[in-house]
């Protein structure tokens, strides 16, 4: 069920007076149309908790305001002038950019690349390629991507001249953005986020990785390099959780990815910047708000890593992200950013807090239709813990070579497996394995 116009005015309103987010409106944009019992626009969002109903009645009063000015030439009142025009919101502003990020989403892209002074590109199994249809010359990138932000967006981004943000067009889905400026101007970056948490099974995961879910405490990390699927494999984990067990799930994010509506569990998101202050303050803040799982959308710093690790070890299941290549590299990652007279106890720490990581690639088919994941798992078990206490991670691999039994796997396995069956060529599997004589 789509919105009417007079819906999607109410909702612009909603965000001009700064009662809703536009990540909060999109959203309840979504919960409308899944709906059943056909409610009204404005009872769905009062329902979901994002008004009271003395603000939707001055919604509702505003928006009659507006009709009647668009039916006729009487001024509106002050504010709402901006609605009618439609430059407030979001929503109502970007209409190219929406246009340009439509047509990507219905290619299928895993990114939308906006470039000053290069035409529009997207991302389809890993090469960029032109969007079809788009201008080949200069295009005023600064316009198409700087009507579409808020004010306050606005503000933030000639401050700091970058800004990410979760970017959403009703009826479409929502985008993780990054906008930034560089010498030859303003240049966006979107990645799609489908509407509903992927399956492991969607993903082409292992089933065996459901295992991750029926922790109780302690610390499960998915790490690989930028647009390997880090946020899909976290989010199907989390929706996994989220449909068995009868938890409070936290996540922590910038931005919000994937949306979660509660289902057997109580799940709350919070955005970085617009709803903390931090990672780290929301981790503070996290452990007096009773959760059962906190989920990181990435461990960024010192300070995030070290209270991620506090939390895991004080009876929570955490699950998060990181930029590492392999398992081992990430267990070194995370003990080499303490500082050397912290070490022995951070070792202590980890070793009996880390419970699993799954390190992806995103390895192109040979067909070059798709994109298959590539992957080395470790659980973490009494031998593998005191390594890590020891010192001797490096002697972890020989327990990722003969854990298969296990569920576990290396990377180059996982790689060679796939070359045996004919899914990848021996050329895309060296440019990412550790050993490439595994693959002459």
């Amino acid at each position: 069920m789509a919105l009417t116009p007079d819906q999607a005015l109410l909702g612009r309103l909603a965000v001009h007076f700064k009662l809703v987010s536009a990540e909060q409106l999109n959203d309840a944009v979504r919960a409308f149309s899944e709906q059943e019992n056909g409610k009204p626009f404005g009872e769905v969002m009062r329902d979901r908790g994002l008004l009271t109903g003395k603000q939707l009645e001055g919604l509702l009063a505003a928006q009659q305001q507006v009709l009647a000015k668009q039916k006729s030439a009487a001024p509106a009142p002050s504010g709402i002038d901006a609605i009618a025009r439609g430059v407030s919101s979001p929503l109502a502003g970007g209409a190219e950019l929406r246009r340009i990020l439509t047509k990507g989403f219905e290619l299928k892209a895993s990114d939308v690349h906006i470039h000053a002074g290069a035409p529009i590109q997207v991302r389809l199994n890993g090469k960029l390629v032109p969007l079809e249809g788009q201008p080949n010359g200069k295009i005023d990138t600064e316009k198409i991507l700087l009507e579409a932000l808020t004010p306050e967006q606005q503000k933030q981004f000639h401050d700091n001249l970058d800004l990410d943000l979760a970017y959403p067009i009703p009826g479409v889905g929502r985008f993780r953005a990054s906008i930034y400026r560089q010498q030859r101007g303003v240049d966006g970056v979107f990645r799609p986020i489908p509407t509903h948490p992927p399956t492991l099974e969607q993903l082409g995961m292992p089933a065996n990785l459901a295992r991750l879910t029926s922790y109780h405490q302690g610390l499960v990390l998915v790490t690989g390099p930028a647009g390997c699927g880090k946020s899909s494999t976290l989010a199907a984990l989390v929706n996994l959780i989220n449909e068995n067990r009868p938890d409070h799930i936290l996540t922590v994010e910038d931005p919000i990815e994937y949306v979660h509506t509660s289902k057997r569990a109580v799940i709350n998101q919070r955005q970085v910047v617009t709803q903390t202050a931090t990672f780290a303050s929301a981790l503070r803040a996290a452990l007096r708000e009773d959760p059962d799982v906190i989920v990181i959308g990435e461990l960024r710093d010192l300070e995030t890593i070290s209270l991620a690790i506090t939390a895991a070890e004080t009876g929570h299941l955490v699950m998060a992200t990181l930029h590492t290549n392999n398992t081992i590299r990430t267990i070194n990652r995370i003990l080499d950013v303490f500082p050397p007279k912290q070490q022995p106890q951070i070792r202590a720490m980890v070793s009996e807090s880390l419970r699993a990581i799954v390190s992806q690639w995103l390895v192109a088919t040979a067909d070059g239709k798709r994109r298959v994941p590539a992957l080395e798992i470790l659980f973490v078990k009494p031998a593998i813990s005191n390594l890590i206490r020891d010192q001797k991670t490096f002697q972890i691999r020989s327990i990722l070579q003969t854990g298969r039994s296990e569920g576990m796997c290396l990377l180059d396995d996982s790689l060679l497996d796939l070359v045996k069956s004919g899914t990848i060529t021996k050329e895309a599997a060296r440019r990412i394995c550790d050993d490439p004589k595994r693959f002459a």
